[in-house]
């Protein structure tokens, strides 16, 4: 008897771009694909997975595949450090330590090489997290675009700190820890000679410092998930599918920066599904949400933090309703596709 495939894909379909986007193409290949391929535990999926046999233990793996390889505010190499710190932030985790891995295209000019790990050593010093070991690959002219990094990061979670996409309550006040749009949009500008960002630069920076600040409040703190692919959408579109939680956002109240704002309505795109690198989204207990502002913002990386919204006790479970500049609902959709490729 052999294995019946699950998904319900036709033999001449191909991989999209979309399909690396965070949105509902990602989930749907994952669902359907990928997850029954490995056996896959059943659950939210979340930036982070516990070690089996180890509950504080805390894994996490990243590529990133970004194009420029160098933007304003930061470049592939620190990207990759703080991307794979991140994750294992939202779990709770303190990081550990980190492996890289590099798959090289032949004819990357080593001055580019060098500049590119001399700045991902330089990030994972400055987090103070070693990177203990790695691999390097050179594939053919073509085969690759220059560089792709691989990074695997492991964590140790912090004393009483449990977060999980499952975990959004009613009552729950959504805070955020600093604007949106600002890595995306940074990068789409340089790739594309746009000039937006001569006034904007990515919010790439490590988190972990972020929810350190956050974990003496303990199990107030529900949920934590940094808005990167899919950006604030998909984000909060992921707890309140986990959660099975309403939601609801109040626009005016979320930081989008001017520049973002104008980049985003001459360009077409939402600064809601724009990609960020540098904030994260948390879902606390509403009696706790002044201590975790202040505890946020005493901390750089989250001195714009602000409440945004909150877990309705009653309404549409699953969905992410935003309250307009006008008083209006929306619904706040999973963003579909990539809107901005190769952003991560």
């Amino acid at each position: 008897m052999t294995a019946a495939c699950p998904a319900p894909h036709h033999e001449d379909e191909v991989v999209l771009l979309g399909h690396g986007a965070g949105g509902r193409l990602t989930a749907e290949l994952l669902d359907t694909l990928v997850l029954p391929a490995l056996d896959g535990p059943s659950g939210p999926l979340e930036d982070a997975a516990l070690l089996p046999g180890h509950p504080d233990l805390v894994v996490s793996t990243d590529s990133f595949v970004v194009s420029p390889l160098f933007f304003p505010g930061g470049d592939i190499g620190s990207l990759a450090v703080h991307g794979t710190i991140n994750d294992l932030a939202m779990r709770g985790a303190r990081p550990i330590a980190l492996s890289v891995a590099l798959v090289l295209e032949e004819g990357l000019p080593l001055s580019e090489l060098r500049l590119v790990v001399q700045s991902l050593g330089k990030a994972a010093r400055d987090a103070g997290v070693p990177v203990v070991t790695g691999d390097t690959k050179v594939v053919g002219r073509g085969a690759a675009d220059r560089i792709f990094v691989n990074t695997t990061g492991v964590g140790q979670r912090r004393l009483g700190l449990r977060p999980s996409a499952a975990l959004a309550r009613p009552g729950d006040a959504v805070l955020l820890s600093g604007p949106i749009g600002l890595h995306g949009t940074t990068v789409l500008s340089t790739r594309e000679g746009l000039g937006f960002d001569s006034d904007i630069a990515s919010d790439s920076r490590p988190l972990h410092h972020l929810v350190a600040a956050l974990a003496p409040l303990g199990a107030h703190v529900h949920t934590l998930r940094d808005p990167t692919r899919g950006g604030l959408a998909a984000a909060l579109n992921e707890i309140a599918r986990a959660s099975s939680a309403a939601v609801e956002i109040e626009e005016r109240t979320v930081p989008v920066p001017e520049a973002v704002a104008a980049a985003c309505d001459l360009l077409g795109l939402d600064p809601f599904i724009v990609a960020n690198e540098g904030c994260l989204v948390a879902f606390v207990d509403a009696v706790a949400a002044e201590e975790a502002l202040t505890a946020l913002r005493s901390r750089p990386e989250g001195g714009q933090a602000v409440r945004i919204g909150e877990v309705l006790p009653q309404g549409p479970r699953g969905r992410v309703t935003l309250r307009t500049l006008v008083g209006a609902r929306r619904v706040l959709d999973m963003p579909l596709g990539e809107q901005l490729p190769r952003i991560c």
